[in-house]
């Protein structure tokens, strides 16, 4: 059974820093995309940063330039990289995998929640 265990959120205050790792427990073949999308309070869930497996990265216009998101060779782990974090980058985190068989697979972590405040 596939799990995405996701770590590395909590507390921090503005303009700090947080580094998101999400590790896949299990195999998932034909993987085309590893992501990160978050959902704050009485908000719908939007993409962050997205990284396909060709390396190319989409990032939501709020992060860009502040957020960076990476994965190890063997396309077990991707992390994201938060860094001048603001108020409004409070939300919950999501780790999310696509995969490619016949259709689109999404394979969603548990979330962890990141909150910048003073």
């Amino acid at each position: 059974q596939v799990q995405l265990v996701e770590s590395g959120g909590g507390l921090v205050q503005p303009g700090g820093s947080l580094r998101l790792s999400c590790t896949i427990s299990g195999r998932i073949f034909n993987i085309v995309a590893m992501g990160w999308y978050r959902q704050a309070p009485g908000k719908q869930r939007e993409l962050v940063a997205s990284l396909t497996g060709g390396g190319n990265t989409n990032y939501a216009d709020s992060v860009k330039g502040r957020f960076t998101i990476s994965r190890d060779n063997a396309e077990r782990s991707v992390y994201l990289q938060m860094n001048s974090l603001k108020p409004e980058d409070t939300a919950v985190y999501y780790c999310n995998v696509k995969s490619f068989s016949l259709s689109v697979n999404n394979y969603w972590g548990q979330g962890t929640q990141v909150a910048v405040s003073s």
